[in-house]
């Protein structure tokens, strides 16, 4: 009498890729970060940038380091580059957000007017001496004019109580070009007196190079928040892909978290730009990068876009640091460059996928 054979119970395959993925990013953020420390015109080893970090962090390190080294990691380059991450993240999570709440691959923080907005409020804060941006500080007058920016792109993107995504994205990009206009105005009306003509020029191609301590607190802080928020709500956001049809007949209440998602996207975005200037192409390339390699489920999407994002920031300002040394290029230029011809690439890609 033989055994009968009992079938095999299937295993069910789980890819692995998505936690490899992050796992790598994480360590290349570590390794990028204390590399953007120990370059620039005064060489330090990334040995030596580590124990001046555990000699202020750790409480059995040996304290402080004394001497030009501990000032120049403690004090310049580590605030910068920890900004340029936080930005970084906030921006590529803004994009990969919007791009599924609105489900279009061009989707970006910038299309919809917010940093626009942004740009507007903190020109005029710079350039203007009366009135009330004569009292407000750049960061505070940028992260407003983000905030109203939001609100009013809503307004105008209504129809019938709902808000589309078709009509986001025109209002948005409406509202762009009025803005932009206006800022192109406030540039070309204060350059007759030279009244922080150049300080205008350099937030609008965006800077890091006055980082400090105090600048890191509060972006860090929504970042951490807001995109936790952001990944509890991962399948929401995988309900959208689908059409605002599926995501109803799933119990979404499309109107309201669209408007949710974006206002939460906004105030991430006004933060950061608040306090690094117009940096551009991060949140559009960075997600269509992430998709590509871990596919779409924004589980992972969002934790890998913000540490690819902060990555590819501060690797960026690096290379703003030392490109044309001892000139610094501002990284907003250098993000356009490196970004524009990667989207193309692709778009070109994704287009010999789908024929």
């Amino acid at each position: 009498m033989t055994r009968a054979t009992v079938p095999a119970r299937p295993r069910i395959q789980v890819s692995r890729r998505p936690q490899a993925a992050v796992s790598l990013l994480l360590i290349a953020c570590a390794a990028a970060i204390v590399l953007s420390v120990a370059v620039g015109s005064v060489g330090i080893s990334p040995g030596r940038v580590l124990e001046v970090i555990c000699g202020r962090l750790l409480p059995w390190g040996a304290g402080p380091v004394d001497g030009l080294d501990d000032q120049i990691v403690w004090e310049f380059r580590l605030p910068r580059a920890l900004l340029g991450f936080v930005v970084g993240a906030a921006l590529a999570v803004s994009g990969a957000v919007l791009q599924a709440v609105v489900r279009n691959p061009l989707a970006d923080p910038y299309v919809f007017g917010v940093s626009s907005g942004a740009s507007v409020a903190a020109v005029a804060a710079i350039t203007l001496t009366t009135g009330v941006f004569a009292t407000v500080s750049t960061p505070v007058a940028a992260f407003g004019g983000a905030l109203i920016t939001t609100i009013l792109v809503f307004v105008l993107a209504q129809q019938s109580g709902r808000v589309t995504p078709n009509r986001l994205v025109l209002a948005g990009v409406a509202m762009s070009y009025l803005l932009s206009s206006i800022t192109s105005y406030l540039v070309l009306r204060s350059s007759g007196t030279n009244q922080g003509v150049g300080q205008v020029l350099s937030w609008l191609a965006g800077s890091l190079a006055a980082a400090t301590w105090s600048d890191l607190g509060v972006p860090t802080l929504v970042l951490v928040v807001v995109t936790t928020l952001l990944i509890l709500l991962a399948p929401i956001l995988n309900a959208f892909l689908t059409g605002d049809e599926t995501a109803a007949s799933l119990g979404v209440d499309v109107g309201r978290v669209r408007l949710g998602l974006f206002v939460l996207t906004s105030l991430l975005v006004g933060v950061v730009v608040a306090v690094s200037g117009s940096i551009g192409f991060v949140g559009l390339v960075v997600p269509h990068a992430v998709r590509m390699v871990i596919g779409s489920d924004h589980r992972w999407v969002l934790p890998a876009s913000a540490l690819a994002g902060g990555l590819l920031l501060v690797v960026v300002d690096i290379g703003a640091r030392l490109l044309l040394a001892p000139t610094e290029v501002p990284v907003g230029l250098l993000t356009a460059v490196v970004g524009a011809p990667f989207f193309l690439w692709l778009l070109r890609r994704s287009g010999r996928r789908t024929t």
